[in-house]
């Protein structure tokens, strides 16, 4: 599968979440009586067609704006060659359980589903680095860190696999 494939496999599911958290508040006797009540249901046609306008207009902003060299890290001779900077922040977005298993030596632990908690540990003035076990998680760790604004995180799409399989040191905790 292509990287711009991967991307916008990633986008999609995000807007699909999106779509499924916005309609979890919707109470199931009150669609029943939109359905029922045409005008309402009408202006609320209309609402979520103006809101899906809206979304895929943010998505299209979002992937018109990827900078150059968005997801370059492609493999372990790169990593190292980045890691040689000591700005450079190693993210591995794995579950704990994972990360004390085995985890690239100087790299945090911030699980892929804590990041938005966890911005404060996240440097936008300096390069950040993510990756995983496989690089799917790191590759939604990047995307959701260039949509809150950051324009210093790049992947590692080899990830722990790919370093792992060089024969690269490997730390534990």
């Amino acid at each position: 599968m292509s990287f711009k494939k991967s991307i916008q496999t990633i986008l999609l599911g995000f807007a699909l979440c999106f779509c499924f958290l916005v309609g979890i508040g919707q109470n199931p006797i009150l669609a029943a009586t939109i359905v029922e009540n045409e005008p309402i249901f009408q202006e609320k046609m209309q609402a979520m067609s103006e809101k899906t306008v809206n979304l895929e207009s943010t998505i299209d902003r979002f992937l018109t704006s990827i900078p150059a060299g968005y997801y370059t890290i492609a493999n372990v001779e790169g990593l190292k060659k980045q890691l040689k900077n000591p700005q450079t922040l190693l993210v591995d977005v794995r579950e704990p359980s994972e990360y004390k298993s085995g985890h690239i030596p100087d790299a945090i632990n911030i699980p892929l589903q804590t990041l938005a908690q966890n911005l404060e540990q996240i440097p936008q003035d300096r390069p950040v680095v993510l990756y995983c076990s496989a690089g799917y998680r790191a590759a939604m760790g990047v995307m959701t860190l260039h949509l809150l604004g950051y324009d210093n995180v790049q992947g590692f799409p080899p990830s722990f696999a790919g370093w792992k399989t060089a024969g690269e040191a490997i730390a534990s905790s």
